[in-house]
């Protein structure tokens, strides 16, 4: 069965911070994700993680860098190395990349090899402290518009031009619903490649189904893959989000 993860930046966000922490608890699940660092109260986020015997899933390097600019390269890399500090106190094996917008008038071809050289002085401090980055792509259709990733395609072949065993791809089933579809044949080809995925139902952005992908097909899947990482949940909720919750529960029984 997968593991999932409750992305405590977009559900339960009637709480105060640390109170989330909680209700990812009461509801069942395992473990949680958030966003940014920086402004968070890490020893609060400890202390509640431990009492609660929940894992901290993932959390985006910060400051996330734009590094479609290989003059940010240092920048990027000094947040990679403190978020690893941060990812240390927390017991978390996994820290989220994002590559900034595109740059206008610089060919699409320089900026994909900017990435993968800021990927590759990143991925040695990730490989030394046994931590693994995860590029993310975004869908500019809908969210976000004039980021430079958008497919996991062009992910998949940074990734590889890296070649690093601790920088892989993020892939957000939403995202990549919407701007490539043919999740399960993607996934399926790339999994090795694959440390971590995002989930929510397309459109909306809501609960699994509420909208048109099949997630009991997906997650079915991305288990008899033998993906042994976790899925996120960083979604909408339409309803109570206990309730949305047990619909998700539900839907993980019937992919078993």
């Amino acid at each position: 069965m997968v593991k999932l993860s409750i992305c405590i930046e977009m559900i339960f966000r009637e709480l105060p911070f640390l109170d989330r922490i909680d209700a990812v608890s009461e509801a069942g699940f395992p473990a949680f994700e958030f966003w940014g660092w920086r402004s968070k109260d890490i020893k609060g986020i400890l202390n509640r993680k431990k009492e609660r015997g929940l894992a901290v899933s993932s959390f985006g390097v910060e400051p996330a860098g734009r590094i479609v600019d290989y003059s940010t390269k240092d920048e990027f890399v000094k947040g990679v190395k403190d978020s690893i500090n941060t990812a240390h106190k927390l017991e978390c094996t996994r820290l989220i990349v994002t590559t900034g917008n595109e740059m206008k008038n610089v060919p699409r071809e320089t900026q994909h090899e900017n990435i993968v050289r800021c990927l590759k002085e990143a991925s040695k401090h990730a490989e030394k402290a046994d931590v693994t980055l995860v590029l993310e792509p975004l869908n500019v259709l809908v969210d976000h518009k004039g980021y430079y990733l958008y497919s996991s395609s062009e992910g998949f072949e940074i990734l590889r031009k890296v070649n690093s065993p601790n920088v892989k791809l993020l892939y957000d089933i939403y995202h990549q619903q919407i701007t490539e579809g043919n999740l399960i044949d993607t996934i399926t080809r790339n999994v090795g490649l694959i440390g971590h995925f995002h989930s929510a139902d397309v459109p909306g952005r809501h609960e699994f189904g509420t909208g048109e992908i099949n997630y009991t097909n997906v997650l079915r899947k991305i288990d008899k893959l033998g993906y042994d990482g976790f899925v996120g949940l960083e979604f909408m909720p339409l309803k109570d989000p206990k309730e949305a919750l047990r619909k998700v529960k539900e839907v993980i029984e019937h992919a078993s």
